[in-house]
């Protein structure tokens, strides 16, 4: 079979390979594709699902900022596993400087988030009951039980769009790919200035606590069925307090950015505001697309590289 992304890239996996700025013509190559919107609600549809099986670990990626740091402390234990045959430990020094290294977040920001990814469960002490007590943490196997979720649902995208068999040749060996191919991902997402800048809409949720799933129900909740009208899509949300229900945050949080997205013309009702569908702009879905795009094309060149 041809694989429809033919571009995958030589060479070790850096920031500057894997993380290139990609020409506009192959994102808007995967766009035009005819089950593009199908893979894109499947993508949508699968990160509520992954968060409603651990709302602890995957609300810390659903912040811009945040979901980059996971990436980043991810990669680092995949890195340094590599090196040894321990289970390598993670330090907050060590955390720290990593974060800084890539413009994350300060010392303290890094350390901040360290901690409360202890907390949630993401990592774990890197010793076990019983054990000699060891600094620093490891990754928690519900984190990397997810992030093979994360990777799967991606490549069943991926193949719906080309219909390859990537999403099965992962699952076949999920535990030793991971390791090969999350040091390829996370460059990419950690240097990519259109995966790091998005547009105005996403920067509105992408810096809200859990917006990043606010922005994947409001995709989500798409009803397909409707045309689009004056460049609109319509939703199956009617009110913010319906739409903070379904993710558990909070109303005034979600009706504050609801609000500020639609000052900018990003989202609106299509009647009397509460009962009525909420709608979103053209300009929102098409942010929102763009940035699924350019992950899938970043991760099909990673798994190009890594079977």
């Amino acid at each position: 079979m041809t694989n429809f992304f033919d571009f995958a890239i030589s060479g070790l996996p850096d920031a500057s390979a894997v993380g290139r700025r990609l020409p506009p013509s192959e994102i808007d190559r995967l766009l035009q594709t005819g089950a593009f919107a199908a893979a894109l609600r499947l993508l949508a549809g699968s990160f509520i699902t992954l968060y409603e099986g651990s709302p602890d670990i995957t609300a810390l990626f659903a912040t811009r900022q945040s979901r980059l740091l996971c990436h980043a402390l991810l990669a680092l234990y995949f890195q340094k596993r590599k090196t040894g045959t321990d289970e390598p430990a993670l330090t907050r020094e060590d955390f720290g400087q990593l974060a800084l290294q890539h413009g994350l977040a300060s010392h303290d920001v890094a350390y901040a988030f360290f901690k409360e990814a202890l907390k949630r469960g993401l990592t774990r002490p890197a010793h076990q009951a019983g054990e000699k007590p060891a600094d620093g943490v490891v990754p928690s196997p519900s984190t990397l039980a997810m992030l093979a979720q994360w990777y799967d649902v991606h490549f069943q995208a991926l193949d719906l769009i080309d219909e390859g068999f990537r999403a099965s040749q992962f699952i076949e060996r999920s535990e030793t790919m991971l390791a090969h191919i999350h040091p390829r991902v996370a460059p990419a997402l950690l240097s990519n200035p259109e995966v790091r800048c998005p547009g105005p809409l996403s920067i509105i949720f992408n810096w809200f606590d859990a917006g990043g799933l606010l922005m994947d129900r409001l995709i989500a909740g798409i009803d397909w069925e409707k045309p689009t009208e004056q460049g609109r899509h319509l939703t199956d949300v009617k009110t913010a307090s319906q739409l903070a229900a379904s993710l558990s945050l909070s109303r005034i949080h979600v009706r504050r950015k609801l609000g500020a997205a639609e000052l900018i013309g990003g989202i609106g009702w299509s009647g009397r505001k509460g009962r009525s569908a909420l709608w979103i702009s053209q300009g929102f879905y098409e942010e929102y697309a763009r940035m699924q795009a350019r992950k899938l094309l970043i991760l099909d060149d990673a798994f190009m590289e890594t079977v």
